[in-house]
């Protein structure tokens, strides 16, 4: 009982932002709807294997016929017949100008693509969740930065209007003091407006409500050393680069597929059937049948079909290599304006904690002097509102400066749960893909449904 009671008074342990990073990737929809359209992806795989495969077909006919014969000599026959069939028909293509292969490689590189770019709508969730996270944090800090803002204020204009009421100040003093406090309250109602909606993005990236948040660090052990370096990571392993890659390969064995289509086709049949049938004007009443047959077909003229998909697939690989160069520059300079970003904000960071720890000697001063009636209540107001900005510059730098860490290692495209060792399995694609890739039958995905 002791020991529960004393568990009972801890106060509830803060949240890091390497836990809410967890959270954002186990539960992001988002996430987790890139990962079904994925595991949709992997079965274009089986589904270019069964070109592989035999066709199997058993067919199945049985029926009411009647008959009415009328013979020589006017004679008329009538009878009800129940003919029926039964057979079965295996085809295996043995020929069809490589477009099995072919469409099987362009299935395993759509595979390859889908998982860079699943790879890539992580980096975002993850990047949405630090941007949340760093949000409500600077937020709350914002608050109560303005919280004693007003606390100050309310002191500086009940000081103002006792000297005012003793005669040691003007109306005007007691005028600005009461108007510096109002601008005060306004400045502190829009910080908590800003809280409460950064509170609500919070809630819908990272799957719950904020409790009490840590503060969280720049990711700098991760990061490139240099800007060449992020360049070279960024071109070399982001993942819509990667993406990219693969579906200029996609497109060119896609031509190849197209031309398959001009190319002879080979294919093997073997069928067996049994067949009855009761008419007695038949001299047979039953047929048992087996064959096995070899086709040749060799396209001639299709009335241009494949010679336009031949054409196109070649324009759709101009097309995704022009593509590839396009997000590589892009890449490059995301990597550049990421680098620059992080390096600019740790000089804001610096600057900023100077100008607070300046501004608050600056305040003590002026207060020291206005007291000694050296400087006015406008100078005192003045001071502690260089001050209440300087600290919202400064928190505002130091959220810039997390958001700008992490925003250049998903540049770099290492943003993932392995690099930031969260303590949350990592969803494996090819865990899937492995299921379901020498699937011959079965309607059940692997998850049961």
């Amino acid at each position: 009982m002791i020991a529960w009671l004393a568990g009972a008074a801890t106060p509830a342990r803060a949240e890091d932002l390497a836990t809410a990073l967890a959270k954002a990737y186990q539960t992001s929809p988002q996430l987790n709807a890139e990962r079904a359209r994925q595991r949709a992806t992997d079965e274009n795989v089986p589904q270019a294997l069964s070109g592989y495969r035999p066709q199997l077909v058993a067919s199945l006919s049985a029926g009411l016929q009647a008959v009415r014969d009328l013979l020589p000599g006017n004679i008329v026959q009538s009878a009800s017949l129940k003919p029926w069939q039964i057979g079965v028909t295996v085809t295996q293509t043995l020929f069809n100008g490589n477009k099995t292969a072919n469409s099987v490689r362009v299935a395993e590189l759509q595979v390859q693509s889908g998982r860079e770019a699943l790879r890539n709508v992580g980096q975002g969730v993850l990047l949405d969740a630090v941007t949340a996270y760093t949000n409500v944090l600077a937020n709350q800090s914002l608050v109560e930065a303005q919280r004693s803002n007003v606390a100050f204020l309310r002191e500086t204009q009940a000081v103002t209007q006792r000297r005012l009421n003793a005669g040691d100040v003007t109306p005007t003093d007691a005028s600005q003091a009461e108007a510096r406090l109002q601008r005060g309250l306004s400045d502190l109602n829009s910080a908590e407006v800003n809280l409460a909606i950064s509170q609500a993005t919070y809630a819908q990236v990272i799957g719950m409500p904020p409790g009490t948040l840590k503060a969280a660090d720049p990711i700098d052990r991760l990061l490139p050393r240099s800007r060449e370096d992020a360049i070279a990571l960024a071109i070399k392993e982001n993942p819509a680069v990667t993406a990219a890659s693969f579906d200029v390969d996609t497109a060119s064995t896609s031509i190849s597929v197209a031309e398959s289509s001009l190319l002879p086709t080979v294919t093997l049949q073997g069928s067996a059937s049994k067949s009855r049938d009761s008419d007695p004007t038949l001299g047979t009443r039953a047929t048992d049948q087996a064959s096995i047959i070899a086709n040749v077909n060799a396209p001639i003229y299709d009335g241009g079909m494949a010679a336009s998909q031949t054409r196109q697939a070649k324009e759709v690989a101009a097309q995704s290599r022009l593509v590839l160069d396009q997000v590589r520059n892009q890449a490059r300079t995301a990597a550049v304006s990421a680098w620059v970003a992080n390096e600019g904000a740790k000089i804001a960071v610096s600057a900023s904690e100077a100008e607070v720890r300046a501004a608050t000697v600056a305040l003590q001063g002026v207060s020291r002097e206005a007291q000694g009636g050296q400087r006015t209540t406008v100078d005192v107001l003045n001071s502690q509102a260089d001050l209440i900005q300087a600290k919202a510059r400064l928190i505002g730098a130091q959220r810039d400066r997390v958001i700008a860490s992490y925003t250049l290692l998903s540049a770099a495209g290492r943003l993932d749960v392995k690099n930031l060792n969260l303590n949350t399995p990592d969803y494996l694609p090819e865990v899937h893909y492995h299921q379901v890739r020498d699937a011959w039958h079965g309607l059940r995905t692997p998850s049961g449904q």
